[in-house]
Parts: C-alpha cells; structure tokens; sequence
C-alpha cells in the first residue's frame, strides 16, 4: 500500500516476535479496518498499515476529535469536558509534587487547544507548547491567547532546557518513536521529569471490548503501550520509570465509547459497571488502570 507502513520489527525492541492479535475499525473518521500486532519479547502492541507522518492528517478531521476541536457534541463529551477542569488541576499538582517546583519551565507537547498550557502558565510557568494541527493551534489562541508552535519546532529545542516535559495523550501518535524519546531525553534538564500519559491495553476494560475497545483508536494510535513495553522503550533510550499514576476517570469514558462501538449505542449501565471494575482492579495494581501516567528522569 502506497504511503503505509507496515513492520516487520518491533518499534521498541526490534524483535521480530511480532504476530497480529486484533483487527480494529477506525470509528472515528474512514470506517477502515486496521491489524494490531503483537510484539513477543516487550508485548509492545501497534497497529500495522498505518498513513505516514505526511499523510495521516485526514484521520484526525473529525468533528468527535476533542483534543483537535473542544467539540461538546454527544453527551459522552460533554461529559469529558466536564471532568476535565479536575484533571488538568490533577496534571498540574502532580507536575509541581515531582519536579518540587511551583514555577520552572514546561515543554508540553501535543497540546491540542492548549487547556493544560494556559492552566500551568496562569500558575506562573515558562511554557512551551507544541501541537501539529493548525486549526487546534488558532482554536488555543482565541481560546485562551495561548500562541502555540509547530510540532516541527521540537527538534531545533535546546538540550537540557526543560524542568518538565508532559505528553498527555500523545505518544502513542508519534511515528518516529525512538528518535522521538531520545529528543525527550536530550531537552530535559539533568533534574527534569518527563511526564506521559497514554493509554493501557492490559487493563480490565481493554480485556472486557477487545477489538472495540475505544483507545486502540486506530489508525491515530500508532502504538499501544503496556507498562512493560513503556519501561521498555524509556530503558532503551537513557531514561527511566519512577512512578506509575492512574487516571481514573479514563475507564469510564473508553467504556462508554466503547459500549457504542460495539452496540451501535452506548448501554450506560453495562459501560459504567466496565469502567468502575477497571478501577477496582487497578486499586491493587495500577499498572492495570485504564490509562496510565508514567513519571520518567534521566538513568544514571
């Protein structure tokens, strides 16, 4: 297939352990149906003939695609902008509890419409946001007068500049993965921590919707993390896990776009019932939390 990309190694570990596990539809934007690979070795999952980097911007023109429109169209995201006052107020605390700053400099990459951004720079942080998607990028601005750059600009960054480093949501769209890490290494100060939040295909409610499951989103995702694979990928490129945070609320808004996947419309009482089992099981082991947020440093 012309301008697909179709591997035969693992992106993280270059095995070639790798079979396919699921086939997934992208309910989003083309109705297309993509395979999930599995690899053996760092159980890294990603999803096979993906567009390349210069041709996957159509996949993101959505009206649904919150993090690119602040659309409150559906009531499941009307719901999510509802939680997220409370979930930004989270990031932000647990920036400020891990860095011990209450002002430093933030590169927060990915920023969609630039929510996180205002909120860290309304708190009195130096912040340098980079987001791909023009339209989010003029949606930021007249949003909160946030002036977000280019995401090309990431790799003409200063080595050792950044006190923190967020990607909410963000690199498991990354197609130049390992290149990508090794950048968020260099940029980081010696000191700094690396905060990513990406989805997790071994929790409860992946298990429960399998190829329905709504953050396998392909062909955005690109990848599809278990912790294991994450300290995989961060070991490999001179970084390392120090905690694993959970995102509880996640559970609850994959379930309930996941039930309408499956049913063709949401059943709330089973999507709530999934979502609040997810939790249950990631309360003695948040590895297993529907999304997680790794906080990274520099390896000795």
């Amino acid at each position: 297939m012309n301008n697909r990309i179709h591997y035969h190694h693992c992106p993280v570990c270059d095995s070639t352990d790798i079979k396919n596990v699921l086939s997934v539809r992208d309910h989003t934007v083309s109705g297309e149906i993509f395979p999930v690979a599995e690899c053996g070795q760092c159980s890294l999952r990603f999803t096979q003939d993906v567009p390349g980097a210069a041709s996957i911007a159509p996949y993101y023109k959505s009206e649904d695609y919150i993090s690119h429109t602040n659309t409150s169209k559906g009531f499941v995201n009307r719901l999510y902008k509802m939680v997220r006052k409370s979930t930004i107020l989270r990031k932000r605390k647990l920036v400020e509890r891990y860095t011990g700053l209450n002002e430093g400099i933030l590169l927060d990459l990915g920023s969609g419409v630039g929510t996180f951004a205002h909120e860290m720079k309304q708190n009195g942080w130096q912040v340098t946001g980079l987001e791909p998607d023009a339209d989010a990028r003029k949606a930021a601005w007249q949003l909160y007068q946030v002036n977000l750059a280019d995401i090309n600009e990431f790799y003409q960054l200063s080595s050792g500049h950044f006190d923190a480093i967020t990607l909410w949501h963000v690199l498991e769209h990354v197609h130049d993965l390992s290149a990508y890490t090794r950048q968020l290494r260099n940029v980081l100060s010696e000191k700094g921590k690396l905060f990513i939040a990406v989805p997790n295909y071994t929790s409860a409610d992946a298990r429960v919707y399998k190829e329905y499951w709504a953050a396998y989103d392909v062909p955005r995702h690109l990848y599809h993390f278990s912790p294991q694979s994450m300290k995989w990928l961060m070991e490999k490129n001179g970084l390392k896990v120090l905690k694993y945070k959970p995102m509880w609320y996640d559970s609850f808004y994959i379930s309930l776009l996941s039930s309408k996947y499956k049913n063709g419309q949401t059943n709330w009482i089973a999507a709530s019932w999934n979502g609040l089992r997810s939790n249950l099981e990631a309360l003695t082991d948040v590895k297993k939390c529907s999304s997680v947020i790794y906080i990274i440093e520099k390896a000795g």
